[in-house]
């Protein structure tokens, strides 16, 4: 089997698709006051790619005992042997060192909020060992691309990104509470913390729900803070609809097309948030 398909299904390397366009998206805004070079392009998208792969890969070393153990992840890489233990930290820690090097010669900030940006996103996978905020830090964790790829282009901040990190986060935190409704029972028995083994599944998809309100209603501020014109609200009440939809396919006590909420749905907001602001 093909050693890099491999790595790849153990980062899940497709749902790179979740962020990106997020911070691809800031970085378009931030272009049109701060001239870029097809470098600086680059280099975003080889400091996302890393970031994210070393997360994951963190993720999985940290979780492989308990990966073995839920019936629902024990065919991962790590924990059914395709994938040997001293690989996957050579590959983790190879895209952690790619990440702060690429941060460092795409802007001095950058290259020194880098080890930070490595810690709150590996953090997220030790959080649920001790909190059911746990969903809350993996959106911050992917609300910092909007963030960081402003600064990679302007050098500073800006209320642009932050409305962009706060509707990532939420986004985000939202449609993990719905992927954590499968494992419920699994975390509670493992004394693991999620906002579904604390409060339950109706409660838990009703936060998910008002997490999202929230990510449209942080999307419709930002033509307020930037100019963007008629096409971005079309997109906008295309993600809306999209978002709701992920709400009616999955409903308390049937997670039987959760996969297709999580998975197929999601990659379309970005996507469509992206070329709603391109359009725009």
């Amino acid at each position: 089997m093909n050693p890099l398909r491999v790595f790849g299904r153990m980062i899940k390397f497709s749902h790179s698709i979740f962020a990106m366009p997020f911070a691809l998206a800031s970085g378009v805004i931030a272009a049109r006051t701060h001239p870029t070079s097809w470098v600086q392009w680059v280099l975003i998208v080889v400091c996302m790619v890393s970031a994210r792969s070393c997360a994951m890969g963190f993720n999985r070393i940290v979780d492989r005992h308990i990966d073995a153990r839920n019936p629902r992840t024990a065919i991962r890489e790590l924990p059914s042997g395709q994938i040997g233990l001293a690989a996957a930290v050579a590959f983790t820690v190879f895209a952690a060192l790619t990440f702060v090097l690429a941060a460092a010669v795409l802007h001095p900030l950058c290259g020194w909020l880098a080890p930070v940006a490595l810690g709150v996103v590996c953090g997220y996978s030790l959080a649920k060992r001790f909190t059911s905020l746990v969903h809350l830090w993996l959106g911050v964790a992917l609300g910092l691309a909007p963030i960081a790829a402003w600064i990679a282009i302007t050098g500073g901040i800006a209320s642009v990104p932050v409305v962009l990190a706060a509707a990532v986060a939420t986004w985000v935190a939202g449609f993990d509470i719905l992927y954590s409704l499968q494992d419920e029972e699994f975390d509670r028995g493992e004394g693991l913390h999620s906002i579904p083994a604390a409060l339950g599944q109706s409660i838990a998809m009703k936060i998910s729900s008002l997490l999202h309100v929230g990510t449209v209603a942080a999307l419709a501020s930002l033509p307020f803070l930037t100019p963007l014109g008629w096409p971005y609200w079309v997109g906008l009440a295309v993600i809306a609809g999209v978002l709701g939809y992920e709400h009616y396919l999955v409903k308390p006590g049937d997670l039987s097309k959760i996969d297709k909420a999580f998975f197929d749905l999601n990659g379309y907001v970005s996507l469509v948030f992206l070329g709603g602001v391109l359009a725009g």
